[in-house]
């Protein structure tokens, strides 16, 4: 059986930007969430299942000098750093599945727009809530498919949101600050329906 790992290596080798379904050149909701936030430069960002996203490119761009970007592809990695060239060395590259990720330190703003809507499992959600409410220290923006999403994404299943039940997987830790809905046209013109919350670390 092909583990994770293996799935996500033989879809950035094989397939190129433009067959990927979540391929944006410009990040904008993602970016909005980001700003929304209205913490400095220096701000500690963490992109969840980040990829070769073109996130990283963007957030560079505007100054911001502390950028994690973790995928389980070390493939994706490879060619995200590859893209950047000389400015790949000011992000912090991390290879892991998010559900065996141990961060060394916490983030004011945690990113995710890729990971969340593959854990199927209670033990995997379980696990995801637990690193990020240990290692945040203010934001989360996270994207998902909502109800109207797909069922599968790349061969795999996925678990699908509305505002309520997203909300609720987080809400002992988490206060909700916004939800949208938000229409992604891929690369090959389909229509994926999304949906983005932002979250705020509560203090306890």
């Amino acid at each position: 059986m092909t583990t994770k790992k293996e799935h996500w290596e033989k879809v950035y080798t094989t397939k190129t930007p433009s067959q990927y379904s979540w391929t944006q050149e410009v990040p904008d909701t993602s970016l909005d969430f980001i700003h929304s936030f209205g913490l400095t430069k220096s701000a500690h960002i963490i992109d969840i299942g980040g990829g070769d996203s073109k996130l990283v490119d963007h957030l560079l761009n505007e100054g911001y000098e502390n950028i994690t970007v973790l995928d389980i592809s070390e493939s994706a990695i490879a060619r995200a750093k590859n893209r950047l060239g000389f400015k790949a060395h000011k992000v912090n590259w991390v290879v892991s599945d998010i559900t065996d990720f141990k961060p060394t330190r916490n983030f004011d703003i945690w990113h995710d727009r890729a990971t969340f809507h593959f854990l199927t499992t209670k033990q995997q959600i379980k696990k995801y809530l637990v690193t990020a409410s240990n290692h945040i220290d203010g934001f989360m923006a996270i994207g998902t498919f909502s109800e109207q999403g797909p069922l599968k994404c790349s061969g795999l299943d996925v678990k699908r949101y509305n505002e309520q039940n997203l909300s609720a997987v987080f809400n002992q830790e988490f206060d909700k600050l916004k939800c949208i809905a938000q229409v992604h046209t891929t690369p090959f013109k389909t229509r994926q329906h999304f949906l983005f919350c932002s979250f705020k670390k509560r203090n306890n």
